[in-house]
């Protein structure tokens, strides 16, 4: 596991392990001086969502329960440690929506978001010994502007794979922003972490310095 190294304001002997691939996470937390470990949780995403939803879990629900196990999982393999868990769900027309399959599937999704509201549901965990010790979910609320079949193509060309990425089929750092009409939110948020309220928790618990 490679190490992002967090400074003077990362207060624990040990860096902050987090359960997730997500660059973007990672970098919203070297950002802030939390020195951090990459350990991916080795679960599956889709059937622990098709669980929850059959049961007619809300959106929040998802994305709070696969934050959750991903901290979970990893903390057991990693015992003494702290785990960050985190997850992102789509929130449209009250369906939840995960990552596209393939380009195509990112083109037809842009298609339905276009002229549209959406909302991005971020939850975070922290788990030690299997045990989730805190929680916390954010919401941000985007309004996609009309787009053409044109600006369609010019955008999933432009990202190419990194379209898959993220739930929505784009980033809304950089050129994605250029979709959109409005957009309500922490940054932190949209890019897929409540890190306002995770901040809050390691100051409280004196693992960040400032």
């Amino acid at each position: 596991m490679s190490v992002s190294r967090g400074g003077p304001v990362w207060a624990s002997l040990e860096p902050l392990v987090l359960a997730s691939r997500s660059a973007g996470r990672l970098a919203l937390l070297v950002s802030c001086g939390i020195e951090a470990q990459v350990r991916p949780a080795q679960i599956d995403e889709r059937a622990i969502e098709a669980g929850i939803a059959s049961r007619g879990a809300m959106p929040a629900a998802v994305a709070r329960a696969l934050a959750a196990e991903k901290a979970r999982v990893v903390s057991r393999e990693l015992p003494g440690r702290i785990v960050l868990g985190a997850d992102q769900v789509l929130a449209f027309e009250d369906k939840c929506w995960a990552k596209a399959a393939d380009l195509e599937d990112a083109r037809r999704r842009l298609q339905q978001l276009s002229g549209a509201h959406h909302r991005l549901i971020s939850a975070c965990a922290l788990a030690r010994e299997g045990t989730v010790v805190f929680e916390a979910i954010d919401v941000a609320n985007l309004q996609m502007r009309a787009l053409s079949q044109v600006d369609i193509e010019t955008y999933v060309a432009f990202m190419g794979p990194d379209a898959l990425a993220s739930v929505g089929s784009y980033r809304i750092e950089g050129v994605g922003r250029l979709l959109f009409d409005r957009v309500e939110g922490d940054q932190a948020t949209i890019i897929g972490l409540p890190l306002t309220r995770l901040l809050g928790y390691l100051r409280a618990n004196a693992l960040i310095r400032l």
